[in-house]
């Protein structure tokens, strides 16, 4: 009696698995019927809800002023060039927020090459971006 009881048990785990594995499974795509009906389009109506995006950060400029004090150090001086390599460092201020924001992530990825930018800019947080980035592009 007590193994027809475990045996049925594990029967029902079985099924509700393949139950459970089979609603995990995006649905075959069926054929549209010939005439389309309010009843027949309501399921395409549910489909799975957009990703939630996160909202864009608000940067603060009076923040990122504060936080641009290295940054001036190279970038604030006028003529200013690295020594090696020799080239010459652009001034920051003006410049377009999404080009500013787009440079920084880019050094935070390795994306570009540079060792001082990239060691800034994996100190920064995603709030010190936006501040930073909404600092520079508003002074001239």
């Amino acid at each position: 009696m007590r193994m027809s009881s475990i045996a049925a048990s594990l029967a029902l785990v079985i099924a509700a698995s393949a139950a459970i594995a089979q609603d995990a499974q995006p649905p075959a795509t069926e054929a549209a019927p010939a005439v389309s009906s309010p009843v027949a389009s309501a399921p395409a109506a549910e489909a799975a809800p957009a990703p939630v995006r996160p909202a864009a950060l608000v940067g603060d400029a009076s923040r990122g002023k504060s936080l641009t004090f290295t940054c001036r150090g190279c970038h604030g001086v006028t003529g200013y060039k690295n020594a090696y390599p020799s080239y010459h460092v652009p001034k920051l201020g003006g410049q377009s927020q999404v080009y500013l924001n787009n440079a920084l992530h880019e050094y935070r990825q390795g994306k570009r090459k540079h060792p001082t930018m990239q060691a800034q800019a994996e100190s920064f947080s995603e709030q010190d971006i936006a501040d930073i980035t909404t600092y520079l592009s508003s002074i001239k």
